[in-house]
């Protein structure tokens, strides 16, 4: 049985993943898999690879983000890049300040 923490770990990290993606898209475009490592790296938890890859695919699908492929040019396979869109942007910092505001109620 989990515990209360790591049940709020869960909900706080896995089940709003789209957040963490946007805040690294906000730095530069990335490709699937270097988000997936990135998150790791700045946020301390690592989502499943398929997720990464659904959550993408629905931030593009609502316009949060665009894709483009590259070819590589050191002969490696093209990477398709996702870049933040202004809509994006917005659902970023509605996210981070609805955070911010149940953060300060319940300190209070």
């Amino acid at each position: 049985m989990t515990s209360p923490m790591e049940r709020l770990k869960n909900k706080i990290t896995k089940e709003v993943l789209w957040l963490y993606i946007l805040r690294l898209l906000r730095e530069r475009p990335m490709y699937a898999y270097e988000l997936k490592e990135r998150i790791k790296e700045a946020f301390n938890f690592e989502p499943a690879t398929v997720s990464s890859y659904v959550v993408l695919y629905k931030l593009e699908k609502d316009g949060y983000v665009t894709a483009e492929w590259q070819e590589s040019e050191t002969g490696k396979p093209s990477r398709k890049y996702y870049r933040l869109t202004p809509e994006g942007k917005k659902l970023l910092e509605e996210g981070i300040a609805f955070l911010e505001q149940m953060l300060s109620k319940l300190k209070e």
